[in-house]
C-alpha cells in the first residue's frame, strides 16, 4: 500500500487555497523575536578567526615590514599599518574575551586559528626590531647603489628623478665629507631620509661635525641610514 500524500495542515482561510506546513514554518520565522545586538555580538565572537580576519592580519604585517624596509620609515605605510593593526588588535581582543566567556570549547577546537594572529604579530615585531627588512632590502640593492655612486663626483645633489637602484627609487645622490648620500623617494616619516655609504665608520645617533643636521644609524657593513633634522 502506497503512502498517502500529506494533506493540508489546516483549513483553507476564507475559502482560499489550503495552508501547507511550509507556510506555518515561514509564519513562525516571521514572528520569532529578532536577536539583540548583544546576541549578534556573542554569535560573531564565538566563531574562530576565519577567511577575512587572518589574511587581513598578514596584509597589515607585510605593510609594516615594508615600512621598516624604508630608511627613516614610510609615512603612508606607517599610518595604514598602525591604523589597521590597532583595529585588528581591538577586534581580536574583543572576540577572544567574549569567546573565553561564552564559547571556550570553540577556542580549544580551533586553537590554531586563534593562535595564528598573535604569532603573525610577534613575527612582524621581531623582524622589525632586528631590522631584517631594511638590511635585506639594502643588501639586495647594494650593487646597483654602488653603481650610482660611481657617477657622483661632487657635493652638489645629482637629480635622479625616481630612478630605481635595486629596490629603491632615488630622488638625488651626493657626496659629503667622503660619505655618499642617497635620498630615497618617500623615505622619512616627517623629515627627509635616505641611505649613506661610508667606508669609514660613522658616529650614530648624534650630529656629526661637518655633516650639517644629518644623523646616521648603522644598517650593516658600510651602509647607514640618515635623517636630516
Amino acid at each position: 500500500m502506497s503512502a498517502a500524500n500529506p494533506g493540508p495542515s489546516g483549513p483553507p482561510p476564507n475559502g482560499g487555497p489550503p495552508r501547507t506546513g511550509e507556510d506555518s514554518v515561514a509564519k513562525l520565522i516571521a514572528i520569532a523575536p529578532k536577536p539583540s545586538p548583544a546576541q549578534r555580538l556573542i554569535s560573531w565572537a564565538s566563531r574562530p578567526p576565519g577567511a577575512l580576519y587572518l589574511p587581513s592580519c598578514a596584509i597589515v604585517a607585510l605593510v609594516l615590514l615594508y615600512e621598516d624596509s624604508v630608511p627613516g620609515g614610510h609615512l603612508p605605510s606607517f599610518l595604514l599599518g598602525m591604523g589597521g593593526g590597532a583595529v585588528l588588535a581591538a577586534m581580536g581582543a574583543l572576540r577572544l574575551g567574549i569567546a573565553l566567556t561564552t564559547a571556550r570549547s570553540v577556542i580549544r577546537y580551533h586553537w590554531l586559528r586563534w593562535l595564528t594572529p598573535p604569532l603573525i604579530a610577534l613575527a612582524a615585531v621581531v623582524l622589525s626590531l632586528t631590522d631584517v627588512p631594511l638590511q635585506a632590502r639594502v643588501d639586495a640593492s647594494a650593487s646597483d647603489l654602488l653603481s650610482v655612486r660611481e657617477t657622483v663626483d661632487g657635493s652638489a645633489d645629482v637629480p635622479l628623478d625616481g630612478e630605481w637602484a635595486g629596490f629603491y627609487p632615488l630622488k638625488t645622490a651626493a657626496v659629503q665629507e667622503g660619505v655618499t648620500l642617497f635620498t630615497v623617494e618617500g623615505a622619512g616619516l616627517l623629515k627627509d631620509s635616505g641611505l649613506a655609504y661610508s667606508p669609514e665608520t660613522l658616529p650614530t645617533d648624534v650630529f656629526v661635525p661637518g655633516h650639517g643636521n644629518f644623523v646616521y644609524e648603522h644598517i650593516s657593513g658600510d651602509w647607514y641610514s640618515w635623517t636630516n633634522y
